[in-house]
């Protein structure tokens, strides 16, 4: 390996096997409770709250350290409007014909549909986007590597952190969501990669069965 600029690796924390072994317990149980929520209060969130998860997410490995992403959190009503039009817009299409059968099927036990009133109700919407380049003070361009990755680990890193606050979330990717870039005066080497939908769940919200059975380890996991 070629010497190049470090310094001490100081902040990792060992604990015992015992306290190792609770602190996964803890952890699974509290993952446990995370759910997706479509019916959200307007209950209001501090945007503090909002800022650290982002840079929770912003930890989050990736490819060359070049962090190839950008978070933009909405909380304006008239751009959340514009941008529920615009997605139930792709929706429509989405539910009315651009979707296979067997598709439609998979969703029918979570009683999904066009409507996505989530995308007005909730205090913010953050519109997660993946850079194909950086950009250099000089302009120069910075090409990106394993950006949907790396973009994939900090989405995921940003949902456990929302769950972590005590809120709730959503995923929502409506195709195309080009409509993002125009909405959100975002540059065209960013792709919109996913729209994370997050506050309070309301006092009515449900959760399908369906959603609520999750594959044992034997199922996801193979240890040799």
């Amino acid at each position: 390996m070629k010497d190049f600029p470090s310094v001490p690796y100081d902040t990792y924390q060992e604990y015992s096997i015992a306290d190792m072994q609770k602190r996964a317990d803890d952890f699974y149980a509290d993952m446990l409770r995370r759910r997706t929520v479509r019916e959200y209060s307007d209950r209001p969130v501090p945007r503090e709250i909002i800022e650290k998860c982002i840079l929770a997410a912003g930890t989050a490995p990736n490819g060359a350290n070049l962090q190839p992403w950008h978070f933009v959190v909405v909380s304006d009503p008239a751009i959340k409007r514009q941008i529920r039009v615009e997605a139930e817009k792709e929706e429509a299409v989405f539910y009315n014909g651009r979707a296979p059968e067997e598709w439609l099927d998979a969703l029918t036990p979570l009683g999904t549909d066009a409507a996505k009133p989530f995308l007005e109700t909730a205090p913010y919407l953050i519109a997660i986007f993946a850079q194909s380049y950086g950009l250099l003070p000089d302009g120069r361009k910075v090409k990106h590597y394993y950006v949907q990755e790396s973009v994939g680990i900090a989405t995921g890193m940003l949902i456990t952190a929302v769950h972590n606050a005590g809120l709730a979330s959503l995923t929502h990717t409506p195709s195309p969501m080009g409509f993002l870039n125009t909405i959100l005066k975002r540059p065209s080497h960013e792709r919109p990669f996913l729209l994370l939908v997050v506050g309070y769940p309301s006092d009515e919200a449900k959760i399908p069965i369906h959603a609520m059975q999750k594959k044992s380890l034997d199922e996801i996991a193979t240890f040799l």
